[in-house]
């Protein structure tokens, strides 16, 4: 078993989706993975760094748990979460590659306070600047809203109207917070698989996700060596 170094730097890549994490582990030939209380990882070594690849789930509880799991359990100096987002129709195109900049968990329903502070506190503004441009891949730096729920059609034009969003995922909110908590860098990169309008989502009620959640991860996972020398260039 890999035993890090407390001066190590290291290196922690969250995935959240079952789908998602199925093409990691084809990515990287079966790995040989051990188990936590909140997933499954494998260690590799990515540009140069010692790296754990670790499944954290679906959902916020999932997402913030094991993204805790991780900071407490190996210090990372850089945190990154890759995987798919469902993307509002007209805002994005399926296959976009969006670098989050700000994450907002627009499922929170206060209704004895103040209903936009509590939307607030859960707001997160990644600082991205150990990021050293020209970026791996084409991406455009966003702001990512999560929820508990695929996108809802019928909210389609409230996460456009009064969240400015393109995008939605899970837990990229859940992982920035807890990130930002922990003063960790956080790197989130999503790939749009889908796209929702108010009439419905593209591929809701089939089994497409599985085949387009491949078609995202594998260009995200081959870059990844270059965005991890691309923070690199930044952190002292």
């Amino acid at each position: 078993m890999h035993s890090w170094r407390k001066e190590e730097f290291q290196v922690i890549v969250l995935v959240s989706a079952n789908a998602e994490w199925e093409t990691v582990l084809r990515f990287y030939k079966d790995p040989t993975v051990q188990k936590t209380p909140f997933g499954t990882y494998f260690y590799t070594s990515i540009a140069g760094k010692s790296t754990v690849l670790f499944h954290g789930g679906w959902g916020k509880i999932s997402a913030a748990a094991s993204a805790q799991y991780a900071i407490d359990h190996w210090n990372p100096g850089l945190l990154i979460n890759i995987g798919t987002c469902g993307g509002l129709a007209g805002k994005t195109h399926v296959g976009e590659l969006l670098l989050v900049e700000q994450t907002l968990v627009y499922d929170i329903y206060e209704r004895m306070g103040d209903p936009a502070a509590a939307i607030s506190h859960y707001s997160t503004q990644l600082d991205l600047s150990f990021l050293n441009e020209p970026f791996p891949q084409n991406v455009r730096k966003v702001r990512l809203v999560s929820a508990d729920q695929d996108i809802d059609p019928d909210l389609v034009y409230k996460l456009m109207d009064d969240y400015s969003a393109i995008a939605a995922d899970w837990e990229s909110g859940a992982i920035a917070w807890t990130a930002q908590q922990n003063q960790i860098r956080c790197l989130i990169l999503r790939g749009v698989s889908d796209l929702v309008d108010p009439l419905g989502g593209e591929i809701y009620e089939s089994g497409e996700f599985h085949d387009r959640a491949q078609e995202i991860m594998y260009p995200i996972l081959k870059a990844l060596p270059n965005w991890i020398r691309c923070a690199l260039w930044g952190i002292k």
